[in-house]
């Protein structure tokens, strides 16, 4: 019966942690987008052009 006494209470505290956890991400919008995220990772990077080497802008403005 002793153990209900500690576990109880305990039980409570850390669910009130994981419910104050919850609202705070909600507030600060971390469940905002859901859907592009897991979708980023299929888009292709663009590179800039300044890290292309020059023979390949060379080919790239001669085939515009």
């Amino acid at each position: 019966m002793e153990t209900v006494f500690v576990l109880l209470p305990l039980a409570l505290l850390i669910a009130a942690i994981a419910a104050g956890f919850f609202i705070w991400a909600a507030k600060t919008g971390q469940f905002d987008d859901l859907e592009t995220p897991p979708v980023r990772m299929l888009f292709d990077d663009v590179e800039p052009e300044a890290a292309r080497p020059p023979a390949a802008a060379a080919i790239r403005s001669a085939q515009e």
